[in-house]
């Protein structure tokens, strides 16, 4: 993965595959989903993001709204990445991918396609935006954790 990371074009390529074809970008409205809205005060980001959560394994995400490059690449990725992983593997990402934004170490191969956000944390204005779907998914497994789901 990291002769990857070294490549700005293949990263740019990741982004933009994923801006314009978005993965998992259409909510079901389920009830058995828990969902979040995010909105950022500083960016156009305003998303839904759902999650079917059961027996400690995430078993669906979906996404829509009106958001910039980043957050809905991110985001789409994140639904990618995150699907069909248990609580402890999702959340063991989740920190992956918080530490590669904050500069410190992580694990290149665990993120996947999400390393191509590794410079975000660079750019402070693009900060929030690379983590608005994970911080809304780390949100709704708290709460099926504290639901015992």
């Amino acid at each position: 993965m990291s002769e990857l990371m070294n490549d700005p074009m293949i990263l740019r390529q990741i982004i933009m595959d994923h801006y314009q074809y978005p993965r998992n970008h259409e909510l079901t409205h389920d009830d058995t989903y828990y969902t979040r809205h995010m909105a950022s005060d500083s960016c156009i980001d305003d998303i839904h993001v759902e999650a079917k959560i059961q027996n400690h394994k995430i078993e669906d995400i979906r996404f829509d709204g009106v958001a910039c490059t980043i957050a809905t690449a991110s985001t789409s990725i994140m639904s990618e990445l995150l699907m069909g992983k248990t609580i402890d593997e999702a959340n063991h990402i989740i920190e992956n991918y918080h530490a590669m934004i904050d500069g410190k170490d992580y694990d290149e191969d665990l993120l996947e396609e999400a390393v191509a956000f590794h410079t975000v944390g660079k750019q402070a204005n693009r900060i929030k935006c690379a983590t608005i779907g994970w911080k809304a998914m780390e949100e709704m497994i708290a709460e099926s954790e504290k639901n015992g789901k």
